[in-house]
């Protein structure tokens, strides 16, 4: 191709792509109708969780507060290299945890505790977030990792800056929040949203425990292991003569329908500290050394590995810790004290110790992975396809932008170079800068 040409071909492509109205949905897979984020929960549910929902009446949920808040969530333009977002280390099918050991930042550095579940963390009493409370509110945290150097690091003013260059935030703004003004407080508000919608309660326990009128009572669709394991997990911890012959008194740290810890534990991991948890943010509070929060359990089927450093990778491990490896720190919780003070031993035998895993298993709710309003909303079908590519053309339905002066035949995973006259994403991993030459997978999303 001659230079005539390819300057002729450039101007065609710029009136193009300078004509066409840009649309959310030429970027996101949104409904006409924003999703229904305040769910709909039974009453069993409903009860047993008042005065401990710690939502702001500054920021309760809205639909598109929340839908600003999940594209925000699922956002790589949101990390200094564009290559990592907040879903990156809290998975959907991973209970919005990380099967990692530690989370991955935007440099490949390691984070420095496991990536914690989201789930349920509407129903943290205090509303203190990560594994050291360091975060007074969620509205706090949210903002925070995008900040952080190893995680996702931008700047605070390249929070806003890197929004506010994103053609599809316009009106999702708009719908929040009456304008299309980005802030940080705004920012933080929407990711706060979608958060605290993240509420598990559709679970195996849940079909059992709507046809009983108290959790204590038999659940007609339990197996036998899984009713004794709940009896396990709800009864307390009776020690008489180094015996047990109660139950393991799980549901006294993982309380309320929602299986979540009113405070900070230290569940005798260590039996010299390694980690200071809460107690070493300042003000350090020597009573709280070694203590850390406590999420919800609903969907620890899928949030392997456990604990504030991932140490544990199956439930029987998370077992047999509490059956016989409770260290006797000198912070150790009461509930998992003797009255003597030495550490706690169930002394389970194995039947009773896999009763108890299978219990921990009906907590699974699989459908927080597959509901389309906790989803990657940048997974577009015509990101994941098979097709011709054309020159001069703006990314529509089928097709997307290239001016290399040829016809490309692109399969899905495949690489190809692009020039684009003007910004826009390729996938959820790369964007293309006006007059750039970008390098891009057509692959849908991750």
């Amino acid at each position: 191709m001659n230079l005539k040409k390819l300057l002729l071909g450039t101007f065609l492509f710029f009136l193009m792509t300078a004509a066409k109205e840009i649309k959310i949905t030429d970027y996101l897979n949104l409904p006409a109708i924003p999703f229904e984020y305040n769910n709909t929960l039974p009453a069993y549910f409903t009860a047993s969780v008042v005065g401990i929902d710690n939502t702001p009446v500054a920021n309760p949920i809205t639909n598109n507060g929340a839908t600003l808040g999940r594209v925000l969530f699922y956002d790589k333009n949101l990390s200094l290299n564009r290559t990592v977002s907040c879903a990156s280390c809290h998975k959907a099918t991973e209970g919005f945890s990380d099967s990692r050991v530690l989370g991955v930042g935007f440099a490949g550095g390691t984070t420095g505790r496991h990536g914690m579940t989201l789930i349920n963390a509407r129903y943290y009493e205090n509303g203190r977030f990560f594994w050291d409370e360091r975060a007074a509110t969620l509205e706090t945290q949210v903002l925070l990792p995008l900040q952080d150097a190893t995680e996702m690091g931008l700047t605070a003013i390249q929070i806003s800056q890197r929004v506010s260059a994103q053609p599809y935030y316009n009106q999702l703004f708009i719908n929040a929040f009456g304008d299309n003004a980005v802030t940080n407080d705004r920012v933080s508000k929407a990711l706060a949203q979608f958060v605290r919608s993240i509420i598990s309660y559709q679970s195996k326990y849940d079909v059992g425990r709507v046809q009983v009128n108290n959790r204590n009572n038999p659940f007609p669709n339990f197996t036998t292991q899984e009713n004794q394991g709940k009896q396990l997990f709800l009864t307390p911890i009776n020690i008489v003569n180094g015996a047990n012959i109660g139950g393991g008194g799980c549901a006294g740290c993982h309380n309320s329908e929602a299986f979540i810890s009113v405070r900070p534990e230290n569940n005798g991991l260590d039996l010299v500290t390694i980690d200071s948890g809460v107690g070493g943010v300042a003000p350090v509070r020597n009573n709280l050394i070694g203590a850390f929060k406590n999420s919800s359990i609903r969907n620890i089927e899928l949030t392997a590995p456990f604990m504030h450093d991932g140490r544990f990778s199956t439930l029987e491990q998370v077992v047999e810790h509490y059956n016989s490896g409770i260290q006797a720190h000198p912070n150790l919780s009461n509930p998992l004290k003797n009255p003597n003070g030495t550490p706690v031993r169930l002394n389970f035998i194995t039947v009773q110790k896999s009763a108890l895993v299978a219990f921990l298993k009906t907590l699974t709710d699989n459908s927080l992975a597959t509901e389309a309003r906790w989803s990657n909303p940048f997974c577009l079908t015509n990101l994941s396809f098979s097709g011709t590519v054309t020159s001069g053309t703006f990314q529509s339905s089928n097709e997307i932008s290239v001016q290399n002066g040829s016809t490309t035949q692109i399969q899905s995973g495949n690489e190809v170079n692009f020039i684009s006259g003007k910004s826009i994403l390729i996938n959820p991993t790369f964007e293309v800068k006006a007059g750039s030459v970008f390098k891009a997978q057509i692959s849908g999303c991750n």
